[in-house]
């Protein structure tokens, strides 16, 4: 019998020429689990979502690249998904590490040796260069035990690609106990791409993920894992159109993972059922102890009984979190235009904070050269004070009021400026608002402050 490594690279060698036909398998399976008790009305709900991200420029085109999304992982983003996943990396990373003090950031390898061997490095993900591999497996003088043999030592010498963060925080609570004078408790924070083992299309799959590990006595991990449940719980409604659509959830007694006493999950109700968002996982101190090899001395706090921190780990999938805010802030309303024609209007009504691009800048009816010019101006300014705009007066095909105010609703943009030869004579230019869809008339000079305040008002609720 071949040993577990070789047959790994064999079967993935075979599952390298079946890619196509296995991910389309996989697809028909996924839709099946997800749609098979969901009603038409939410099979179109999600249709129109994935369509307009890709349309306004969420998710880049493509069949493989909008299941990757659906499915909560890494994808290829557009430069208003990009925008969006920055903003909400941004958010979790301020929530987490101005909430509480003595949270600090850490910055770890996505691959690094492994120096544990007694698995043969089974249930790891490994990076084995693929001519290394061939010129194994071509040398014929070599019998069927050399050809295993060296294999499993090309496997076992190579990196393993980290599937979370918490190997690499638990490896850094030493040095950060020094940093704290031993004092709990602390937390360390991180984000980045981690990997997904593969669910067999033989390739493993990204994850944009947050993790959050906090070091805590035994005595008061129970309060602090309810006290980060009901904080995260708060930060993801925070920015939701409609919060109660995001819950928090025990997990199963049965679900829980080896060396976990108690987890809890952030959970979001997606049309095709409720997805985890994030995980909070109670894991006392077994797996701090295995990775500093059992020494006590070096880990023992100032807690008065000189113990060994427990841990509390927190993780999240930032790209799972970007589809439930856009399936959150998506709106479809009926409209009647001035010919008393029924029209859909979709509006992605994303928080002003998350919102990609806060302000479109067009222009109306006047002297083109002047109007932009007047627009690139105050294009500058919003770019002085951090705020995005959008060019929209840069646009050549011809489009209605109707027709820009419907693409930019789509695209979630907060406000729209218009700029006429009005505003050039007295100053003045109209806004209309994605939320309200009113028209306001405000003076130049004011535009910029009002938006900032808008934007600023909404992230102190």
């Amino acid at each position: 019998m071949l040993s577990y490594g070789v047959r790994n690279v064999l079967s993935r060698r075979l599952q390298v020429l079946k890619t196509s036909q296995c991910r389309i398998t996989l697809t028909l399976q996924h839709s099946r689990r997800h749609y098979s008790t969901s009603s038409t009305d939410h099979l179109d709900q999600v249709r129109t979502l994935l369509q307009l991200c890709v349309d306004r420029h969420y998710v880049s085109p493509g069949q493989t690249n909008t299941e990757l999304f659906q499915r909560g992982l890494s994808c290829s983003y557009g430069p208003l998904g990009m925008e969006l996943r920055r903003s909400l990396l941004e958010q979790w990373w301020h929530s987490v590490t101005r909430s509480t003090a003595q949270v600090f950031g850490i910055n770890t390898l996505s691959s690094s040796i492994s120096r544990d061997t007694a698995t043969d490095g089974r249930g790891q993900l490994r990076v084995v260069e693929s001519e290394h591999l061939k010129h194994i497996l071509e040398q014929q003088e070599l019998s069927r035990e050399q050809l295993i043999q060296k294999v499993q030592t090309l496997i076992q010498g190579s990196p393993s690609l980290r599937t979370n963060f918490l190997q690499g925080a638990l490896e850094q609570a030493i040095p950060a106990l020094a940093l704290v004078n031993r004092k709990l408790p602390f937390g360390l924070a991180e984000t980045g791409l981690c990997f997904q083992p593969s669910d067999g299309s033989g390739c493993p799959a990204e994850v944009t993920q947050t993790s959050l590990v906090w070091f805590c006595s035994t005595r008061t991990s129970s309060q602090w894992l309810d006290h980060w449940t009901r904080q995260r719980l708060k930060w993801w409604r925070k920015f939701a159109l409609s919060p109660l659509d995001f819950s928090s959830r025990d997990v199963p007694e049965e679900e829980l993972e080896e060396a976990v006493s108690r987890g809890v999950r952030i959970i979001y109700s997606f049309p095709w059922g409720e997805e985890p968002l994030e995980t909070l996982w109670s894991r006392g101190n077994t797996e701090l102890l295995q990775t500093h090899k059992g020494v006590r001395t070096k880990l023992q706090c100032r807690d008065g009984r000189k113990s060994v921190p427990h841990v509390i780990s927190i993780t999240g999938n930032m790209d799972r979190g970007v589809l439930a805010f856009l399936a959150n802030s998506l709106q479809q309303l009926r409209k009647e235009d001035s010919k008393q024609k029924v029209h859909q209007r979709k509006v992605l009504k994303l928080h002003p904070v998350l919102a990609p691009v806060k302000v479109a800048l067009d222009i109306g009816r006047g002297a083109t050269v002047e109007l932009r010019q007047v627009c690139e101006g105050l294009l500058q300014e919003f770019m002085e004070v951090k705020i995005s705009a959008w060019p929209g007066y840069l646009e050549t095909l011809p489009m209605s009021m109707e027709q820009l105010n419907a693409k930019y609703d789509e695209m979630g943009v907060l406000f729209t400026v218009v700029i006429s030869e009005n505003t050039l004579e007295s100053g003045l230019l109209q806004v209309r608002s994605r939320d309200t869809t009113i028209k306001e008339t405000k003076h130049i000079s004011e535009i910029k402050n009002f938006v900032s305040r808008y934007i600023s008002a909404a992230d102190d609720i």
